[in-house]
């Protein structure tokens, strides 16, 4: 994950904020036939907002409005995207909200949005509908009023995000529960990671892979080139939570890749392994080094160490390939324990370079 900058952070909006933003300022300009550049929102959690547009443009029977996302300081892929609302009347009643170019479609189940349509996830699709008869409310109007967002930029946005291996194809999605991006938030991060499993559950896959970043992942492809791409799961830091997670899905094949700074961490039982949850235990590590057999005077220059990653190339070095093997099985126990067992757990640890270093399998009956 990326890391936080030491400072106060801002806080930015959702596409589905601006998405709304938009539509309501289309559907004013097509009522008053005025360009309405500025309108006021509320958020899902009660929070007015002012939005400007950045382009209003009307014709007798439609009209359009645009505004540039600000993710605030998140590092969001969706930061500077242009999302535009086009706004009509339909002869029936009713609000119709759907995805034009650059929002994608749903193709998998296990998302929040049936397939088949865009992904506009339930919250944005109902902040839309409220501002449309808002507005319909406050000209004493019954309308019928179809709203199309789109993304110009993103189909290839998208490319950024998971939302190809997701199933949502041909965009970005239009999401948000609060209204506000919340900068470097671990629950938008906790929420990616159910929705990748239960896409995959939906799926029928029986087994995940769960990886620190890109990276691991890519080198846990490798490795597991049998399963399908939705399989992969990138954990990020969360392992304990990712693990538990899994587990209530109903999974029972568990598979964690990844590198010896971290996956140091894990095999001490720290389920959180931010940079800055814990720091490496070198004294730990010497523990584990002496369980196969390391000589003691090794032992003393391990715990000088200044990285695990440093640590594995001593142990290769030195010709302690069970290290690895040794280091695993912790991992593997560790997150057994973490999450009370009841699934088959393997490890397998790689270098910087995704050269595999040793692994480990762990279904829960070893003592």
């Amino acid at each position: 994950m990326q890391e936080v900058p030491d400072r106060p952070l801002r806080h930015g909006y959702t596409t589905g904020a601006c998405a709304t933003a938009c539509t309501k300022a289309a559907l004013l300009t097509l009522l008053t036939h005025t360009p309405i550049s500025t309108v006021d929102i509320v958020l899902p959690i009660g929070e007015v907002v002012t939005f400007s547009m950045v382009r209003v443009d009307c014709k007798d029977d439609c009209a359009e409005a645009a505004t540039m996302k600000d993710a605030g300081d998140d590092p969001d892929a969706t930061h500077g995207a242009t999302i535009v609302a086009s706004v009509s009347f339909t002869d029936g009643i009713g609000v119709e909200v759907d995805g034009g170019i650059g929002v994608g479609r749903v193709t998998k189940p296990g998302l929040p949005v049936p397939v088949g349509m865009a992904a506009i996830n339930p919250i944005p699709r109902r902040m839309i509908v409220q501002a449309v008869n808002e507005v319909l409310e406050l000209h004493g109007m019954t309308r019928g009023v179809r709203v199309i967002i789109s993304v110009p930029d993103g189909e290839e946005i998208a490319k950024k995000t998971l939302n190809a291996r997701l199933g949502i194809i041909g965009g970005i999605s239009i999401l948000g529960t609060r209204g506000t991006v919340v900068p470097f938030s671990t629950s938008s991060y906790r929420a990616s990671i159910i929705q990748g499993l239960r896409v995959a559950k939906e799926q029928g896959r029986t087994a995940v892979v769960l990886t620190t970043g890109g990276r691991s992942e890519k080198f846990a492809m490798r490795m597991y080139p049998e399963l399908a791409e939705d399989c992969f799961i990138e954990m990020g830091d969360f392992v304990g939570f990712s693990a538990s997670q899994a587990k209530r899905l109903g999974f029972h094949d568990l598979r964690f890749v990844g590198m010896m700074g971290k996956f140091s961490k894990i095999a001490q039982g720290i389920m959180m392994v931010h940079s800055k949850s814990a720091p490496v235990d070198f004294d730990f590590i010497a523990q584990m080094a002496a369980e196969v057999g390391v000589k003691e005077e090794l032992l003393a220059q391990i715990r000088t160490a200044n990285t695990a990653t440093q640590v594995g190339d001593w142990m290769l070095e030195w010709g302690y390939p069970q290290f690895f093997e040794q280091m695993s099985l912790y991992c593997c126990k560790r997150i057994s324990e973490s999450m009370g067992g009841g699934t088959t757990i393997v490890t397998r640890l790689v270098t910087m370079g995704g050269v595999e270093l040793g692994g480990a399998t762990f279904d829960g009956t070893e003592s």
